[in-house]
């Protein structure tokens, strides 16, 4: 069962476990969710299952329903510039989310010699400010954001629930990860959107934020490969899932135009202070060590592979959508 489905990494997911011979069940909340459609049409082997991080008692029927062997908790407020305005829903979901689904996995699999195997979502912005670069398992937490703030307490309960029942619990620290699949509000696609918008005719500018952050950058078919992995082991433990290459938006910014053959890149990008972070994260860079070694693990796609194909996705996606033949 996969919380988050209809998000990207949930897709991937779904798609790998699907290949694999898995049943794949997708928790979704509400019956007028705009993405279902989505869901049933690009995967229609995944079965649908209600339930809402906020509800506890969902949660256990969802996980009656299902009666899986693998959890994975990949639902969460995850727009980090939208944590900073909306605080108390992000840790509610992101954060208080994680111990009710916890919670519910203790409650139907029991207390001890618990059959279900659980995955916790984390994430690179626990580093926040980070104390040490590059970024290990055992790397202190300094989050800079809400976001970040409600993802270090979901990684610590499942910690705890590990430690204090016995679950096999494990948390992937994954850094940035993106694909054609990324929403439109995250930096990442709104750039490779608008280059190809811009480079069809139908866009003159990208407004953007900050240029300088260093974030380490991988490809979501690829990390949702270790998630597996982690859950494949004898014993649960917490890896750092990363590439081990930084580079800076601004450096995203210009493989993304240099892809399409706009090198002057600048006359077409702004910066606007609406979209600088009340506390940015300047770097993370990850040592995915541990990873390589117990789980096998290593990424295929890298930096400016990632990069192309987002930009051919998008200058298919939006030369269909205007009915224009791709230059």
């Amino acid at each position: 069962m996969i919380t988050g489905i209809t998000g990207q990494d949930g897709q991937y997911l779904a798609e790998l476990l699907n290949s694999k011979g898995y049943e794949v069940f997708g928790l979704v909340k509400g019956q007028n969710n705009p993405r279902i459609e989505l869901i049933q049409a690009e995967l229609p082997f995944v079965e649908l299952v209600s339930g809402d991080l906020q509800d506890l008692s969902s949660l256990v029927a969802a996980l009656e329903q299902v009666q899986p062997d693998e959890v994975y908790n990949l639902g969460a407020i995850s727009f980090v510039a939208l944590s900073f305005k909306q605080a108390e829903l992000t840790a509610n979901v992101t954060g208080l989310g994680v111990l009710r689904l916890l919670e519910a996995v203790r409650m139907v699999g029991g207390s001890s010699g618990n059959p279900i195997r659980f995955y916790q979502a984390s994430s690179s912005e626990m580093f926040g400010k980070v104390r040490e670069s590059p970024q290990t398992e055992q790397t202190p937490f300094y989050p800079r954001s809400p976001y970040g703030v409600a993802k270090v307490f979901g990684h610590d309960i499942t910690v705890n629930y590990r430690d204090s029942y016995g679950l096999f619990a494990c948390s992937g620290i994954l850094f940035n990860h993106e694909s054609p699949r990324r929403g439109i509000e995250f930096v990442t696609r709104k750039v490779t959107n608008a280059v190809a918008r811009i480079k069809l005719g139908l866009q003159e500018t990208l407004v953007l934020g900050d240029l300088e952050p260093r974030r380490d950058w991988g490809f979501a078919g690829d990390y949702v490969q270790a998630m597996w992995l982690m859950l494949q082991q004898d014993q649960p433990s917490d890896y750092v899932v990363a590439t081990g290459h930084t580079h800076s938006v601004r450096e995203f910014v210009d493989a993304a135009f240099r892809h399409v053959g706009l090198d002057d890149w600048e006359r077409f990008v702004q910066q606007d202070p609406r979209f600088f972070r009340p506390a940015e994260v300047d770097l993370l860079v990850g040592d995915a060590t541990k990873a390589r070694t117990e789980l096998g693990w290593k990424p295929e796609v890298d930096f400016d592979s990632l990069v192309a194909m987002m930009v051919d996705h998008d200058l298919r996606y939006e030369a269909r959508k205007a009915g224009l033949e791709l230059p």
